[in-house]
């Protein structure tokens, strides 16, 4: 397995580890709950150093991008990140990603860590406008600090004024004395905070600065464990359960990031535009237990008489709102909000019903 900068802390601090996506990775620490409730009302560190990152350059660097990528690259601002997917020859998704700009000729995409050397292929096998591509994954620490105390936390270990930074905007400078730090305010937890990108060799030196700063605020590092937890409560799709090569962003509700604009001719484009004519046949949907139970990945969805509609692709049980929650796809006819269905769990067949994520108020 390869390992993070920050192995030696995880392992320092007992933390739970498991493979995740070739990684040694920390899936938690002193518990899921007790983790995912720290980020909701105070804040927390993640490792999340095993994405991927992807730098593209030179003058054909956006029409690349226009062309690989379902968003509209032109509508991407310097200094501002994008939300957006890779798609196939039919329709499906090759992976989701974060597209920064930081100026006419230059972009950084960051990568789910499982998919990186799919996305590399990818993106080299379809490089027919000659863009500067470099893979610098292994060359990148990062870290995310995620919740309501995380701009009071970094704000004390740089002169950038965080507040000037709006949501899925970014701003390079100096992180305790470490020049070129990207400073971006995304995140995968809906808590708020921030995401910053360095060198792998000021880790350590990071690290303890991030917690001294946030001692005052009961700071903690947190797990993979209460990362997916927390995703899941915002509806934030993840790649491999609630998203892949066979589902497309029409059907996983990312008809935001599609962008059918003239002059845009992204890969599966034809196919998405006649999709969207014809109408989708399923739809990924929000999924609330009425009976008491966790819906899992692979739990098979079906209507009050018994009828298949679909499976679950993402559930847990939330920790703010201590029910069953999940996502998965069911037939378009049974999308309506408030439709009951059954989930067959071990046999039993238990109440759900469809709903809207966010599960929690952000």
């Amino acid at each position: 397995m390869k390992a993070t900068p920050f192995i030696e802390k995880h392992l320092e601090l007992g933390a739970k580890m498991q493979e995740f996506a070739g990684y040694n990775m920390p899936i938690e620490y002193s518990g899921i709950i007790e983790e995912h409730l720290t980020v909701c009302q105070t804040v927390g560190v993640f490792d999340v150093s095993h994405m991927g990152e992807f730098r593209v350059q030179g003058p054909s660097a956006s029409r690349f991008l226009q062309k690989v990528t379902s968003n509209n690259i032109d509508a991407l601002s310097i200094g501002k990140a994008q939300y957006s997917c890779f798609t196939n020859e039919n329709g499906g998704i090759v992976d989701d990603l974060l597209v920064y700009r930081f100026d006419t000729e230059k972009y950084l995409l960051v990568v789910n860590a499982a998919n990186i050397e799919k996305d590399w292929d990818w993106c080299v096998a379809h490089n027919t406008e000659g863009a500067e591509l470099e893979n610098i994954s292994d060359n990148v620490a990062q870290l995310s600090v995620q919740g309501p105390k995380a701009l009071s936390t970094v704000q004390k270990l740089t002169d950038l004024n965080l507040s000037d930074i709006p949501y899925y905007s970014f701003a390079i400078g100096q992180l305790t004395d470490e020049e070129n730090v990207l400073i971006s305010n995304t995140g995968y937890t809906g808590a708020g905070g921030f995401e910053l990108y360095f060198r792998p060799e000021v880790a350590g030196k990071i690290w303890k600065a991030i917690f001294e700063a946030g001692k005052e605020y009961g700071i903690r590092p947190i797990g993979l464990g209460a990362r997916d937890t927390l995703r899941l409560e915002m509806g934030f799709r993840l790649y491999g359960n609630d998203l892949d090569d066979t589902t497309t962003p029409l059907e996983a509700g990312l008809g935001w990031i599609t962008k059918f604009i003239d002059g845009k001719a992204f890969i599966g484009r034809e196919t998405l535009e006649r999709q969207k004519q014809e109408g989708i046949t399923r739809k990924l949907v929000g999924i609330e237990m009425i009976d008491r139970g966790i819906p899992r990945h692979g739990y098979e969805l079906t209507d009050i008489d018994g009828k298949t509609i679909g499976k679950v692709t993402s559930g847990t049980m939330s920790p703010t709102r201590k029910i069953g929650i999940g996502l998965g796809y069911v037939e378009t006819t049974y999308s309506k909000l408030d439709t009951e269905i059954l989930i067959s769990m071990r046999g039993r067949k238990l109440k759900a019903k469809i709903v809207k994520p966010p599960f929690r108020k952000p």
